[in-house]
């Protein structure tokens, strides 16, 4: 992922940065089907986010254990956290989506939230230290340039404003609801087949 976004779109000239994608029923199959995912990033070169509704058996406890983190006594609830499936691509890989907080050294803004790929965000989560608000993902998910536009033309995806309530105060089992919600949409209305005047 580049060090800074691209503010000047896709080629379509639309830029979704920021925004949480909403998989639509049958239009979406695989490792994405059912899935909401907040774009990092998206630009004329492509776009990357991370699934956030996606929660693995692994623990944000269990992953600090696994990379050689000594936990603190105070790391309170976080621990108990989910690590999430963030996407098929580089599932070896971690992405902390949190509140802004510290200078970690690879470390981009998103609006109100940041997006850290260093280790220093998770010794200072293991210290007990981190910022309040996260959301970890191993992988991401990825598309090349122009792949997203031809997707969300044919009907695959919705695209809604994100929240940091969304991102980091909403059950997983909701999220996609919730993401509707704003819409306006019900999703037992919604049908994978794309209507035309």
């Amino acid at each position: 992922m580049s060090s800074s976004v691209n503010r000047s779109g896709s080629e379509s000239g639309v830029n979704l940065s920021r925004q949480l994608l909403l998989a639509m029923p049958g239009k979406v199959s695989g490792n994405l089907a059912n899935t909401v995912i907040y774009l990092c990033e998206h630009t004329d070169q492509g776009a990357l986010g991370l699934v956030i509704n996606r929660p693995t058996d692994l623990t944000v406890k269990d992953l600090l254990r696994r990379i050689d983190l000594d936990l603190s006594l105070e790391i309170g609830p976080i621990q108990d956290a989910p690590v999430h499936f963030g996407g098929p691509v580089q599932t070896d890989r971690g992405f902390v989506l949190h509140a802004p907080a510290g200078g970690y050294s690879s470390s981009i803004q998103l609006g109100e939230v940041a997006l850290t790929t260093s280790r220093d965000v998770l010794q200072d989560v293991a210290q007990g230290k981190g910022p309040e608000q996260l959301l970890v993902t191993l992988g991401y998910a990825g598309w090349g340039a122009g792949q997203l536009e031809s997707e969300i033309s044919q009907n695959a995806w919705l695209n809604v404003d994100a929240t940091n309530d969304i991102l980091f105060n909403t059950s997983c089992e909701n999220m996609y609801q919730v993401a509707l919600a704003q819409l306006g949409i019900d999703p037992l209305m919604l049908t994978g087949a794309a209507g035309h005047a």
